[in-house]
């Protein structure tokens, strides 16, 4: 490497430093005391039982690895088993299976629009969308969150000239746990015809019949053209789906996404994992009001004892701090008390609104989200 390139990185990493953004990997050991709201495993699977098995059979029987490129050898009966079951859960006639949603999102979106399209997307999508969006050189423009007056303005606006307009969202935001209302967005599809691409992947199993996410609880899933979906978060095992209204979708990203292409395929066991997530998930769907009814009523808690924290039920659950640096400290001071909590800062989240994200889970109790006010509490004075 030249000097030159040297001056640069060092430059970029002081200036990130400076401000307060520099990123740092850690090792994280979440032991019996540790109480971890960082991570997004709504419903407790990664480590049910039945999962856990799933997980081992599979690598008892297929190995730890794929091997493979998916179009080799890599797709095995689990990977197989798994993409019928998302397609019975959803009610959609194709699935595929990806290594990560950040794999998904990017292949989808770079993939069908193209050069003369137009894509419409909520401002607060996640990067991975905007990545994707980005590569495919169609028009993007953003419309302020959750604003669907805007979004219809835009489509009103929408040159006679763009061959397909694609709207993109997701269904709960992965930053501030909101949502935008689905039937609402089905109604303006109904009315412009537009390619609707939703991203399911925190709304999954915290929503829905059988757990199968907002669109489908909303009744709208129908009109949602692709579906995109994790297995990594409320399904606790890893890798991402995608489901299509138009078989031929599957086909046209088996034959032209790269990322499906050239990659070792998700190994067995986490195939596997998910399938036996899913029966769980179904199962336990019937207790989803007491889970949103426990997020709606912790968020009227913290707000009583003053943070800043927006009225919902979804699992994801943001306590403002506003300044990054003061936002780490607060991170590290929960840590040492015992709690795992998210820390997020620009370019994540807009300038001044770094925060606290908490993750919750199904299997809190009362006296955890006594203990986490307390800590809250505790962290702010210290």
């Amino acid at each position: 490497m030249s000097p030159e390139p040297h001056k640069r990185i060092a430059a970029t990493l002081e200036e990130r430093r400076a401000f307060g953004l520099l990123r740092r990997l850690s090792v994280f050991d979440t032991g019996n005391n540790v109480l971890n709201l960082a991570g997004n495993d709504y419903l407790d699977l990664a480590r049910d039982p039945a999962v856990i098995d799933a997980a081992c059979a599979a690598t008892r029987r297929y190995g730890a690895s794929s091997s493979a490129s998916p179009l080799i050898t890599g797709y095995t009966p689990v990977h197989r088993e798994l993409e019928d079951l998302l397609c019975f859960w959803h009610h959609c006639p194709a699935g595929l299976i990806w290594n990560s949603g950040f794999t998904a999102n990017q292949a989808v979106l770079s993939r069908l629009p193209q050069k003369g399209d137009l894509v419409l997307a909520d401002r607060l999508v996640h990067h991975s969308m905007i990545s994707g969006i980005l590569q495919s050189r169609a028009r993007l423009q953003r419309y302020r969150h959750l604003d669907l007056d805007h979004l219809e303005t835009l489509l009103q606006q929408a040159a006679p000239s763009e061959r397909t307009i694609f709207v993109v969202t997701e269904s709960v935001f992965s930053m501030d746990g909101d949502y935008p209302d689905l039937r609402a967005m089905a109604g303006l599809k109904a009315t412009y015809g537009f390619f609707w691409i939703v991203d399911e992947a925190h709304a999954t199993g915290w929503y829905g019949p059988a757990g199968a996410g907002l669109l489908t609880e909303s009744g709208c899933a129908e009109a949602a053209d692709v579906i995109v979906g994790t297995l990594g978060k409320a399904l606790g095992s890893q890798g991402a789906y995608t489901l299509f209204r138009d078989a031929n979708l599957r086909e046209f990203l088996i034959n032209t996404a790269g990322e499906f292409i050239y990659s070792t395929y998700l190994a067995p066991a986490c195939a596997a994992a998910a399938s036996a997530a899913i029966e769980r998930c179904r199962e336990l769907s019937a207790r989803q009001p007491q889970w949103r009814a426990a997020s709606s009523d912790f968020r009227k808690s913290l707000a009583a004892d003053g943070w800043r924290v927006p009225a919902g039920d979804s699992p994801i659950v943001p306590v403002t701090i506003g300044d990054a640096e003061q936002t780490m400290a607060f991170g590290d001071r929960l840590a040492a008390q015992g709690l795992r909590a998210g820390t997020v800062r620009p370019p994540t989240v807009p300038e001044g609104s770094s925060r606290l994200r908490l993750s919750l889970k199904r299997t809190l109790r009362d006296e955890d989200y006594l203990r986490i006010r307390n800590f809250l509490t505790i962290a702010y004075q210290g």
